[in-house]
């Protein structure tokens, strides 16, 4: 079955056998071997693609050597049909593009190759017009086994997804297709099994290997509650999970179709290449003609035909024209190892220029989960009491902030306390009856702190939202809640600051708890308060100064995402408003992969800019040589197709790793790789 968005990637499989389970019966079906058909890269000596090119390649020296030999019609015949074999791999689409094409992009490299191979054949020099036909076809055959390639290195993470999946039924255990799987499902999962769909821990607790999903190299205790990515490798426990998502549209299938979008846009640059491409065919036609024609007028036009079309071959951009896509899918190919998701081309060039990160705070910087990190009490009261009267009333409170309150007084261990004729009064507190006395819980706003004013100012100088604690009519305690700083947070602004980047951050909440925050981070500049509008305001005035990045993972994040000049969603899981707008997602929440991810990029722009100053170099340098007859027709052919494959093979390093690649992108701060 071919899969809208990523081709041929699912298949269901016939009814498949019963087969007998020792420990079950007889019960579950045979594991089709097609449910997930995952590309494989093919060995070069196999590879159809390369047959053409290298078969023209071995004619081509068969005629060569022939020729040495003095049998001139055997190595004419051996030439003519290496020439077949090589143009037939770009002849066609050239001459149907020629035909069906409209405006300029119907003059593509192709065309010049075309009519320099014909003149050659005209004037004689058939071995000229095979080396070039084997040259170009190798050239343009080795691009696309490259693109292959790093495709499937980004398609096999669906490799990481079982053919099989056992689930809980009334019957018994059941093994069944891992695409047949359905939300709600009941997921059996032993020791070393991988997830087959995402899911919620009902049941069990282990340490699960997220690092093919999420980049997080130390696997991770979880229990019932936790959430756990499709592809998640399980340890020594036995879990059961409850499926939140089908077998064919999960976490994983999402990052593979993120990553497909990348493939249909070339870049920035190669946009540019193609810029610069379109327009010099023609003129290379022009100049070509004029050479021509001046030969018919000076009384030489052997020589000067056969000059134009030497020029023709020299000032071919082909190199240009596969300098850049090569690179672009290697990086994106090598950004997916790093659990960083590449939606384009352009966001590849663009990501290598950032010089600004804006980061929000909620869920980005800090861990979106409150938690009381500061008790204070007054008239000799001690915490735990303070903690188990406020939870008391909060078990039936719907505010967002009891949660917190919960976990901190069941971190006391303090015997819980009972409340009665609770009420909540909106946007203030809750109050309640506890073993007879009245005990409101509330906002400073509500509840005057009194002789707690000082030490409830100094609390929400540091960022903490206040809960009063109120006994009989007397403020008894007042408890500190606050959205940590993510513990890799300081560590990433550090390593943003050493590549030389300068680091914002814009928030909705309060100027006192952004500062805070800010401060703990390493964060100099700090906009709080911001409406979504007011967000992308910034982001657009940052933008307007330097190339900006805008980190961030909610639905209020979406405009400025949009906005920045890339858009950085933290979380494939996240809001999906703020995975759409961005450029760039990472699939786990570690801030480390932001410094990785721009040194990754910053590196693949080098090896860009490299790959078309070299092909423009070959351009500049040839066509005068081929215009005053100092190379001939042979050496242009050999010079600018080995220098196609020279940029291939640079272009392709884009998708290297070596050892720690996490230490060594973060220690290469913009010198060369």
């Amino acid at each position: 079955m071919s899969d809208d968005c990523c081709g041929p990637v699912v298949t269901k499989a016939s009814p498949a056998p019963v087969v007998e389970d020792a420990c079950c019966g007889p019960a579950a079906p045979a594991a089709p071997s097609d449910v997930l058909e995952v590309e494989r890269p093919t060995p070069w000596w196999r590879d159809r693609s390369l047959a053409r090119p290298l078969a023209a390649g071995v004619l081509w020296v068969a005629g060569l050597l022939l020729g040495w030999a003095g049998l001139d019609l055997p190595a004419l015949i051996v030439h003519v049909l290496a020439l077949a074999a090589g143009a037939w791999t770009f002849v066609p689409g050239t001459l149907r593009r020629l035909v069906q094409g409209r405006g300029r992009s119907r003059l593509g490299v192709g065309l010049l190759m075309t009519i320099a191979a014909l003149g050659a054949v005209l004037l004689g020099h058939v071995g000229e017009a095979a080396a070039l036909a084997f040259l170009f076809s190798l050239a343009e055959a080795l691009e696309d086994r490259s693109m292959d390639r790093a495709k499937q290195g980004l398609r096999s993470l669906l490799a990481l997804i079982p053919e099989t999946a056992r689930v809980s039924r009334p019957a018994g255990p059941e093994l069944i297709p891992a695409a047949e799987l359905r939300a709600d499902d009941l997921l059996l999962l032993g020791a070393g099994d991988r997830v087959a769909t995402d899911g919620v821990i009902i049941s069990g607790r282990s340490w699960l290997d997220t690092s093919a999903i999420t980049g997080e190299s130390i696997p991770v205790e979880m229990g019932p509650g936790d959430a756990v990515h499709a592809g998640s490798l399980n340890g020594s426990g036995s879990l059961t999970l409850r499926a939140t998502s089908d077998g064919r549209d999960n976490s994983l299938t999402q990052i593979v179709r993120l990553v497909d979008q990348a493939h249909a846009a070339k870049g920035e640059r190669a946009r540019l290449a193609d810029r610069i491409a379109r327009p010099l065919v023609p003129v290379v036609l022009v100049v070509s003609a004029l050479i021509a024609l001046f030969g018919v007028l000076t009384g030489d036009p052997g020589l000067w035909v056969e000059r134009a079309l030497v020029v023709l071959v020299a000032a071919s951009p082909c190199a240009m024209a596969i300098a850049v896509p090569v690179t672009v899918i290697s990086s994106i190919g090598s950004a997916s190892k790093l659990g960083v998701v590449i939606k384009s081309g352009v966001a590849v060039e663009q990501l290598g220029t950032i010089r600004t990160v804006a980061l929000d705070k909620t869920g980005t910087l800090t861990r979106n989960e409150p938690r009381v990190v500061a008790v204070a009490t007054v008239g000799g009261r001690c915490e735990e009491e303070v903690l188990v009267l406020a939870a008391a009333l909060e078990t039936a409170s719907s505010h967002p902030l009891a949660a917190a309150v919960l976990a901190a007084a069941d971190a006391t261990g303090a015997a819980a306390a009972e409340a009665t004729e609770v009420q909540e009064a909106p946007g203030h507190g809750i109050t309640g009856q506890v073993a007879g006395r009245e005990i409101r819980v509330g906002s400073p706003r509500w509840i005057v702190p009194g002789d707690l004013a000082v030490r409830a100012e100094e609390m929400a100088s540091h960022g903490m939202s206040l809960i009063m604690v109120e006994d009989d009519g007397l403020v008894i305690g007042v408890l500190g809640v606050r959205d940590e700083l993510r513990p890799d947070a300081a560590e990433m602004v550090a390593a943003l600051h050493v590549q030389g980047i300068r680091t914002v951050m814009l928030t909705g909440d309060n100027t006192l708890t952004a500062r805070a925050i800010a401060r703990e981070a390493g964060i100099d500049e700090v906009h709080a308060e911001q409406l979504p509008a007011d967000k992308a305001a910034h982001i657009r005035r940052l933008s307007a100064e330097a190339p900006t990045a805008m980190v961030g993972d909610g639905i209020n994040d979406a405009p400025a995402l949009a906005s920045a000049t890339v858009g950085i969603a933290i979380g494939v899981t996240g809001a999906a408003a703020a995975v759409e707008s961005a450029d760039v997602v990472f699939t786990g929440t570690e801030l480390r992969q932001l410094p990785v991810a721009l040194a990754h990029a910053r590196r693949g722009r080098r090896i860009m800019t490299g790959n078309i100053a070299l092909a423009l170099v070959i351009i500049v340098v040839l066509f005068p040589l081929a215009l005053f007859g100092v190379l001939g027709l042979a050496a242009v052919v050999l010079i600018h197709e080995v220098a196609e494959v020279v940029v291939i093979a640079n272009g392709m390093r884009a998708a290297r790793t070596r050892g720690d690649t996490r230490a060594h992108l973060l220690s290469d701060h913009g010198g060369t790789s």
